[in-house]
C-alpha cells in the first residue's frame, strides 16, 4: 500500500474539495514557503470557488492570494498573523467577508472543538515517508517543529502532506503520524531555505535598544521570580534577544537553573539551553538554522503542538506554566492594552501569534518597545486595535522608564526599592508627547475588515478598512 500520488492536483482532486470548503495551511516555512501558493495555484485552475484559507500565519510570499481574492476563488481569511503587504491590501477592503484573527492557541483549540472545520489540510513537510509520517527536522528544507499543523492534521476530513524530501517507510523519527495522513505529494521544492530560517538572529546594538534590555533583565531579577525552576518566553527581536543574553549573564552569576524555555526558540535561547540555564526547551516553532539543528540533536530541546503550547481548551497548556514572557508592541494605551494587529495608519501588519495566550499564561507579562517610533508614540489614550487586553500585561519597559500595571502594586514597590526607573503610564504618554507631539487620530471607514478573536473564542475588537 501507497498513499504517494502523482500531484497536488491529484491530490486535490482525490481530497473532494469543492466550492465553498475550508483549506489549511501550516507557517513553519515562513516567508520561505512554496506550498500554500502552489495549492491555490491548482485550487484556481480547476475552477473551484468560495475557499476559505485557514492558515496559522501568512506571510509576503503569499501575496499571490491577492488575484485568488480578486478572482473569487478565496473569500475568506483565517489566520493568527499576516504581514503587511497582504494586509494593507485586505484593509483596503479586497476581502468579501472580514479576516478571522485567532492566536496560535486560540486557532487550535477552535479546530479542536469543531467551530472552525477544516476540509483539507495541506502540511508543507521537509522530509515524509509513502505513508505520511513526516517531520520537520531533516532534508533541505529543514524547518525544526511542526507544531502548529498539528490540529489540523489531527481533525482535517482529509490530510494532505507535500514533501521535497521522500525517504523510505518507515520515517522513525516523525512529528506527524501516518494514521492521520491520507495522501502523499512529492514536489521538487516546499519552499526556499533562505525565507524559512535566517542562519542568525541578531542581537540590536542600538543604545536605546540596549538600555531597554538592561531594564528588561533587571526586572525578571527583582520580580521575585527569578529562582531555580524559572520559566521563559522572548521572541526573536533584536531588543528581546538583548534582554535574554543580559539573563542569561544573570542566572550565570547566580547560579540559577530554570526549568524550561519556551516558544519560537532561536539560537540564543539554545545558548542559554547549552550554558545549563534551562533543563529543556519546548519547541512549536523554530527561528533560526542554531534551533534547527539543536532540535534534531538534543534530546533536551522537545517539540510541541500548539494545543500543548497554548490551547485553552487543552487539559493543560505550558503557557500556564510559564513565568516570564517578553513581547512587543505596535501601540500600547493607559490601560495596559496592546495592538500588534495594525501599524500607525490602522493597516493590518501582524497579529497576536502567541502574544495574547503568553500573556494570559505567564505569571509575569513585559512589554518592551520604544517610548516612539518615526515620532508617534507608543502609549495612546485607546489602541486602534486590542490584541492583548491591559489585564494580562503587567509591565511596559521603554527607554524613558517602566510602567508598571497598577494591579500589581507588590511588583512596583519591588522595582523601586531596586532603585528601577519607573514611571506611571499617564506620565510616561505625556513625557514622550513632549517630544513627538499629539498624533491625529486614525480616520476609519465603516466596513469591517476583520474581527478578533480571543484565544476563548470570543470577540475582542474589530478592525475597519482604512480610508
Amino acid at each position: 500500500m501507497s498513499k504517494l500520488v502523482n500531484s497536488i492536483r491529484e491530490a486535490i482532486q482525490l481530497s473532494g474539495l469543492k466550492d465553498g470548503m475550508t483549506v489549511s495551511f501550516h507557517h513553519h516555512l515562513r516567508n520561505g514557503d512554496f506550498v500554500l501558493n502552489m495549492v491555490m495555484e491548482q485550487v484556481a485552475a480547476m475552477g473551484i470557488k468560495d475557499i476559505n484559507v485557514n492558515a496559522s500565519s501568512l506571510f509576503d510570499t503569499h501575496l499571490p492570494l491577492q488575484e485568488h481574492i480578486e478572482n473569487g476563488v478565496v473569500t475568506g481569511i483565517a489566520a493568527d498573523y499576516i504581514s503587511a503587504p497582504l494586509g494593507k491590501l485586505i484593509s483596503r477592503g479586497i476581502l468579501e467577508k472580514p479576516v478571522q484573527f485567532r492566536t496560535h492557541g486560540g486557532r487550535p483549540s477552535d479546530i479542536c472543538l469543531g467551530r472552525t472545520p477544516i476540509d483539507v489540510a495541506f502540511i508543507a513537510a521537509p522530509t515524509a515517508d509513502p505513508m505520511g509520517n513526516c517531520s520537520g527536522k531533516y532534508g533541505k528544507s529543514a524547518c525544526g517543529s511542526l507544531g502548529y499543523a498539528y490540529a489540523d492534521a489531527m481533525h482535517a476530513r482529509k490530510v494532505v502532506v507535500i514533501t521535497d524530501n521522500l525517504v523510505p517507510y518507515p520515517l522513525m523519527d516523525f512529528s506527524i503520524s501516518e494514521d492521520f495522513v491520507d495522501y502523499v505529494v512529492t514536489v521538487d521544492a516546499i519552499g526556499n531555505p533562505k525565507g524559512i530560517v535566517s542562519g542568525t538572529t541578531q542581537i540590536t546594538r542600538d543604545p536605546v535598544g540596549l538600555v531597554m534590555a538592561q531594564h528588561a533583565a533587571k526586572v525578571i531579577q527583582n520580580s521575585g521570580l527569578l529562582k531555580d525552576g524559572f520559566s521563559f518566553q522572548t521572541g526573536a527581536g533584536g531588543a528581546s534577544l538583548a534582554a535574554a543574553k543580559f539573563l542569561k549573564d544573570i542566572m550565570l552569576k547566580e547560579g540559577i537553573q530554570g526549568s524550561f524555555g519556551l516558544g519560537g526558540i532561536t539560537g540564543y535561547m539554545v545558548d542559554m539551553l547549552q550554558a545549563g540555564c534551562f533543563k529543556s526547551l519546548m519547541d512549536v516553532q523554530c527561528f533560526d538554522l542554531k534551533a534547527v539543528e539543536s532540535l534534531r540533536t538534543n534530546p533536551n530541546h522537545q517539540e510541541i503542538s500548539a494545543m500543548q503550547y497554548a490551547s485553552p481548551s487543552s487539559r493543560s497548556a505550558v503557557v500556564d506554566s510559564l513565568d516570564v514572557v517578553i513581547l512587543g508592541a505596535t501601540e500600547i494605551d493607559t490601560d495596559f492594552n496592546v495592538n500588534v494587529h495594525t501599524d500607525s495608519n490602522g493597516y493590518i501588519m501582524g497579529g497576536s501569534g502567541g502574544h495574547s495566550d503568553t500573556a494570559a499564561g505567564a505569571k509575569l507579562s513585559m512589554i518592551i518597545a520604544p517610548m516612539f517610533r518615526a515620532r508617534l508614540p507608543i502609549v495612546t489614550d485607546r489602541v486602534n486595535c486590542i490584541s492583548t487586553p491591559g489585564k494580562d500585561i503587567d509591565v511596559l519597559v521603554t527607554q524613558g522608564g517602566i510602567a508598571v500595571n497598577p494591579k500589581n502594586q507588590e511588583l512596583t514597590q519591588r522595582l523601586k526599592d531596586a532603585g528601577l526607573p519607573i514611571i506611571d503610564i499617564h506620565e510616561l504618554k505625556e513625557k514622550t508627547e513632549r517630544i513627538t507631539g499629539k498624533p491625529k487620530a486614525i480616520a476609519k471607514g465603516d466596513r469591517v475588515v476583520a474581527d478578533v478573536i480571543s484565544r476563548d473564542g470570543d470577540l475582542l475588537d474589530q478592525i475597519y478598512n482604512v480610508k
